[in-house]
């Protein structure tokens, strides 16, 4: 018998079995948004938005920048092809904390799907172009303006305080934000444990306040990786709907004068009985971290910024000589001291920020003499230091530079 042309082969009868496509994000929103319907209060319903554009933010790839909009699109397309009172309770929500690109998009949508739906009670008692009033904001800054405490009040439908924790150390972002009730500002200054960091609080004016909040905001959002704090994530979007109006251009960052610079490595090696070139070089050293990575100026030294110097900065950057590493604890102790006390940090909490050097010297020499975790420059300076090339000579520096790149290149194209 012929064969059949064209006709398929025989399959097993078994089916195949497939797995189930995960559900997307807005799909999950949209069936979690029917309470948002009997809601009567508007900041509960700005906080469950927030929640998922953080979530949305949370879980996106390195580089995405749109993940936010992305949702809302998304969840915009589903509500407007299937209208219902939940879907417009959603993007009512959205549109108050939702990125300013998707506000006009997401108040479009709520005029066309009001035409059929109701809307929900908390909208009417706050409408989606009423904003909240902020009256009144304090900071509070710790001994080494290391951390700082933002503290917003509003006033409205619900009276509340908007918290926010911005860290230093390792360069500025946000630990944590919070919705807090109000008068936190009130109860601030409680009588502290014997071991507690005083955070002096004061008032400041609303509009410097919300600006240092959007500043710190634009510097965690480009952190990698993302701050992940279940607080921060929850309230991100909100806490930007709040101050997105009040950021500036990105700050430049001042450097010292020479003179002031000279004035105080003059100061602090005459203080201490210092005056060697070993001990003025450190002081250099301990400066130079001080104008490129402490934040708050580089006299505002703390236990974290001696930390990040000794098992991070100075393994990968620095190139210390046997002399400059004997002398090297001592003369950062004393030079933590000087410093502080030009501040007029108490005493009392200049002692843990010195007591930080023995914690982490051992780290710091067995960092320090790992070679896989310094930095490019650091081993171009180490290699050429070995072939006894004076680093201050630009001329010699420039003809082993050059010799050096041949040879790299000679190896990369043997066999």
């Amino acid at each position: 018998m012929p064969k059949s042309r064209g006709r398929r082969k025989a399959t097993s009868s078994r089916p195949v079995r497939r797995s189930p496509l995960a559900p997307r994000r807005s799909d999950l929103l949209l069936r979690d948004a029917r309470q948002l319907t009997g809601l009567a209060d508007p900041l509960m319903a700005e906080t469950w938005a927030s929640g998922w554009l953080g979530g949305a933010w949370l879980t996106a790839e390195l580089g995405e920048r749109e993940a936010e909009h992305r949702l809302c699109m998304e969840v915009t397309g589903r509500a407007s092809t299937t209208p219902s009172p939940h879907g417009l309770a959603v993007i009512a929500a959205l549109a108050r904390v939702a990125p300013v690109t998707d506000v006009t998009m997401l108040a479009e949508t709520i005029d066309i799907l009001a035409e059929t739906q109701p809307l929900p009670p908390w909208h009417t008692a706050m409408s989606a172009d009423t904003a909240w009033t902020a009256v009144a904001a304090w900071r509070a800054v710790d001994v080494w303006d290391s951390e700082q405490v933002l503290l917003i009040d509003y006033d409205g439908p619900h009276p509340h305080t908007l918290m926010a924790q911005i860290l230093h150390p390792g360069g500025l972002m946000i630990g944590k934000l919070a919705i807090l009730e109000p008068g936190a500002a009130a109860q601030w200054d409680q009588p502290l444990e014997s071991d507690e960091v005083p955070m002096p609080i004061s008032q400041a004016p609303v509009a410097d306040v919300l600006a240092d909040l959007a500043d710190a905001l634009r510097t965690t959002d480009i952190t990698w990786p993302r701050n992940d704090d279940e607080n921060f994530v929850d309230n991100r979007a909100l806490a930007w709907s709040r101050c997105r109006d009040h950021l500036s251009a990105w700050p430049e960052r001042e450097q010292l004068p020479e003179a002031e610079r000279h004035r105080l490595i003059q100061q602090f090696t005459t203080a201490n009985d210092l005056d060697d070139e070993v001990s003025r070089s450190l002081a250099e050293l301990f400066l130079d971290y001080g104008e490129g990575h402490i934040i708050s100026g580089p006299l505002a030294w703390s236990p974290a910024e001696v930390m990040l110097l000794l098992t991070d900065w100075l393994p990968r950057k620095a190139i210390l000589d046997a002399a400059q590493r004997t002398a090297l604890p001592d003369v950062l102790r004393q030079w933590l001291t000087y410093v502080l006390d030009q501040r007029g940090v108490d005493p009392r909490w200049i002692t843990p920020v010195v007591d930080a050097v023995d914690v982490h010297l051992h780290e710091f020499r067995q960092a320090f003499d790992d070679h896989t975790s310094w930095g490019p420059a650091k081993q171009i300076a180490a290699a050429l230091t070995d072939r006894g090339i004076d680093l201050t000579d630009r001329q010699a520096v420039d003809d082993a530079m050059r010799a050096l790149n041949a040879e790299r290149l000679a190896h990369r194209l043997l066999p």
